[in-house]
């Protein structure tokens, strides 16, 4: 940065950073870089500057250039804390896309990329790390003072170890200590996950052949529990070729005691084997696999489609395999030296394909999510950065990582909700950026679903994206038989206990009797959705929120699942004094307390938020379920993502009307695609399970379409809805939330930011109006929401209207206070 003038003197430029703060604030801020550190500065490093009066950041360098902002004086840069970038231009490309497709700034984007230790800030929590227990005497002055004041107090701020320091430059410090183990920043603790194990019994091999076996039945005469366990080995061995302890015992009657005993005299030999809960597949995790035909003719479709298209849909029926085609898919990739991406909708319920994945891919494979500590991430973050990871599996925010050579990615069970990011901004959904991502790098991109997601199926169907289709299970597995239970009917003829049909609880009783087990689906959780007074009407309500409160009988509290505020139960009505309170509705805890009085030795579980709290909670339950310690397990949606126990036989859908009768155009489809993956968790490979769905609608639609398994004629009747009604794929939607502490300054300005749209927008502007929950955390809410046809308009013209309008909106001074949050594609 140094020039030589016409008269031999040296002239030094002046150079200007434009960088990205982790704030949302519009557009880049600028700084002065010092003389001393021009050399030093790149775009996609790491900078420390002050913004505003005291706070201090790391911010990311994104431009460099010669020229002073106009407005305002620039500060300057306090330090360069990268000696190589951390981010890639290819990454602030698709951070551009991200802030203009989603209409948010690239601070709230860099917020949610960055794991938390790559991004700074005064406010950042400091603990001890796990070296700091050890010999001090090497360290620098300022590491020792950091350290002595962490044993005084259990965390620090950044801002408090500027006091300690007496310096602004703190941060430099910080990262040499982290990376020293020293320190934790921002630590939060990861649940460590354990793969699913199958421990199966094999006959030494001195009594593999007819002598072997006869003679050592004659060796057991005298011990005649031990020869019945042995018997009984053969007799099913000649049904199946992998026997389970927990079989010969259910055959026999034998206990584990005998079965140690023969394990002690090596008669049996125990095998320990990965298996796997995804998808269905109840298929044992090998490193060497065989595709069966229908499988093979899949992926020459794939690899074929792959070739033709930048985008696949495999749709492939639930437990038809489809992991595996993605293994042979990635392989490929791989082979050629690309990077491949597998997205999965929830990391903490599919930890299994993790594990199998890691058998073929051993340490090529880096794991990504925001349940893993910042360490991890940070660490995983760098390895790709270097290129020494080729596979990432991970949940949404993996899509941010610095991949260089990205070939393939993978967004396994692409319909699920979890896919979208609703709070904070960026509101993206994680399927829709790994398109970009793909296009981007030039990558190809598969989507996997048993019920894919309309606009998907509809992309696939139009030939923007190529299709394949599974329409077989893996193996023998057969699909579960689906009976219908009209709730009228059998109310009508005394046929209910409870909330249970007798078809339901005689299913149950007939699963429990035979040792296997039961799936209760009800997706509310909770004992008691409503507390009313009988005398007045009065409903317990949230005090911060508009929604009644549910009473937890794990607590004795009424909670709201909003804000999380709770109470006392009602003994006395505030409104009118009555006694007279009663319950409504039930929850899962409810029918949790009614089944354990209908099936008092049935073993109940429960699987939903409130059960599975804690570090390792969800883990503890489907642990417990899948070693038979529950015959019946209770859950909200949880149940449906993607897990596969083999003694499941029997599916309880307590009330599918709340799933269908929901004011919103995606009911019916994602009903649909919940009914048929709750289905899918019945049944063995070897035998088919069933599925009861209780009802008071069992002639609509949607449960005739689940019960024939019939996902085409759901898609054709919702296609042609949504074009009728101008709903996607046909339109864009983009909800705008207007949000204030005050209900008549939220609803003025809702009216205003309708009327400045309209002035523009017209008849595709729909609103101002109350949504279902009116209020949250004591601020008022009012949605718009905007329809815009994807031909004859410009998106892009568009969303720089929404900008401005929201921005101009702001500069008013009545509605300063007024938040207005963003929301495109919000359902």
């Amino acid at each position: 940065m140094i020039e030589l003038t016409t008269g031999g003197r040296m002239d030094r430029k002046t150079l200007f950073v434009d960088v990205v703060l982790p704030l949302a604030i519009q557009g880049t801020y600028t700084y002065r870089v010092p003389a001393d550190m021009a050399d030093q500065v790149e775009e996609g490093r790491r900078v420390i500057v002050q913004f505003g009066k005291n706070r201090i950041y790391s911010a990311l360098i994104y431009k460099i250039g010669e020229k002073a902002p106009e407005r305002y004086e620039a500060k300057y840069i306090l330090d360069v804390m990268d000696e190589e970038p951390i981010v890639t231009p290819e990454q602030f490309r698709l951070w551009e896309w991200i802030a203009d497709y989603y209409l948010c700034t690239l601070g709230e984007v860099m917020q949610a990329a960055l794991p938390a230790v790559l991004k700074l800030a005064s406010e950042t929590r400091i603990t001890k790390g796990p070296e700091a227990a050890g010999d001090r005497d090497h360290l620098h002055e300022k590491e020792f003072l950091i350290l002595d004041a962490l044993d005084l107090v259990p965390e620090l701020k950044v801002s408090d170890v500027v006091k300690l320091l007496g310096q602004k430059t703190v941060f430099p410090i910080l990262k040499r200590m982290f990376d020293k183990g020293l320190v934790l920043i921002s630590e939060e603790l990861a649940p460590k996950f354990r793969p699913r194990r199958q421990i199966y019994l094999e006959l030494a091999a001195e009594f593999s052949d007819e002598e072997g076996k006869r003679l050592l039945l004659d060796s057991l005469n005298k011990a005649p529990k031990q020869q019945d366990a042995v018997l009984g080995f053969l007799q099913l061995r000649k049904q199946s070729g992998k026997i389970t302890r927990k079989a010969i015992i259910e055959s026999t009657g034998v206990t584990t005691q005998v079965i140690r005993s023969l394990i002690e005299k090596e008669v049996f030999v125990e095998r320990e084997e990965l298996v796997s809960r995804i998808g269905g597949e109840d298929v044992v995790l090998t490193k060497d696999f065989t595709l069966n035909s229908a499988q093979k003719k899949a992926l020459q479709s794939l690899q074929q489609s792959l070739e033709e298209k930048e985008v696949t849909l495999l749709h492939g029926v639930t437990s038809s395999g489809k992991t595996q085609l993605y293994i042979r898919l990635i392989e490929d990739f791989l082979a050629t030296g690309k990077q491949a991406l597998y997205l999965l909708p929830e990391i903490a319920l599919t930890t299994q394909i993790t594990e199998r994945l890691r058998l073929h891919f051993g340490a090529k494979l880096g794991v990504y999510h925001s349940r893993f500590n910042d360490q991890e991430r940070a660490e995983i973050w760098a390895k790709v950065l270097k290129g020494e990871l080729q596979l990432i599996i991970g949940a949404r925010s993996s899509v941010f990582l610095p991949f260089h050579q990205l070939g393939l990615v993978v967004v396994d069970e692409e319909h699920e909700t979890s896919y979208k990011q609703f709070d904070p901004a960026p509101r993206y959904h994680a399927r829709d950026t790994a398109i970009f991502l793909g296009h981007m790098h030039g990558a190809k991109v598969v989507l996997g679903s048993a019920t894919p997601a309309l606009e998907s199926f509809y992309n696939a169907r139009s030939g923007k994206y190529g299709m394949v289709q599974l329409t077989r299970r893996f193996g023998e597995s057969q699909f579960p038989q689906i009976d219908v239970v009209d709730l009228k009917e059998a109310a009508r003829q005394e046929q209910m206990f409870s909330y249970f049909s007798s078809k339901l609880l005689k299913a149950m009783e007939e699963a429990i009797s035979n040792k296997q087990q039961v799936i209760l689906f009800q997706n509310r959780r909770g004992h008691t959705p409503v507390s009313q007074c009988k005398t007045c009407g009065y409903i317990a309500k949230c005090i911060h929120c508009d929604v009644s409160l549910t009473y937890h009988k794990s607590t004795s509290k009424l909670h709201c699942h909003y804000c999380g505020f709770m109470e006392d139960p009602l003994q006395i009505c505030p409104a009118c004094g009555s006694t007279h309170i009663e319950s409504k509705g039930f929850g899962t805890e409810r029918l949790e307390e009614e089944l354990e009085l209908l099936l008092p030795k049935a073993r109940v579980g429960r699987l939903d938020l409130d059960s599975a709290k804690g570090k390792h909670g969800f883990e503890r339950v489907l642990s417990a379920f899948d070693e038979h310690q529950y015959d019946v397990l209770i859950g909200t949606q949880m149940v449906a993502k993607g897990l596969d126990f083999g003694n499941v036989s029997v599916i309880g859908i307590i009330n599918a009307d709340a799933l269908i009768h929901f004011p919103e155009f995606r009911a019916y489809e994602r009903a649909f695609s919940l009914l048929a993956q709750v289905a899918g968790r019945a049944g063995r490979r070897d035998q088919p399970g069933q599925v009861i769905i209780q009802t008071y609608s069992p002639n609509h639609r949607v449960i005739q379409q689940v019960v024939s398994h019939d996902y085409e004629s759901m898609f054709m009747t919702e296609i042609n809805e949504r074009k009728s009604f101008s709903y996607p794929p046909f339109f864009r939607m983009i909800r705008l939330e207007v949000r204030h502490k005050e209900l008549a300054v939220a609803k003025a300005g809702a009216e205003r930011l309708v009327f400045l749209f309209r002035q523009q927008l017209g008849e595709r502007v729909l609103g101002p109006e109350q949504p279902l929950v009116s209020r949250i955390r004591n601020q008022y809410i009012e949605s718009i929401l905007l329809k815009i046809e994807r031909q004859g308009i410009s998106i892009a013209k568009v969303r720089e209207l929404i900008r401005q309008t929201v921005q101009h909106f702001g500069t008013e001074k009545v509605f300063k206070s007024v938040r207005v949050l963003i929301d495109v594609d919000p359902y």
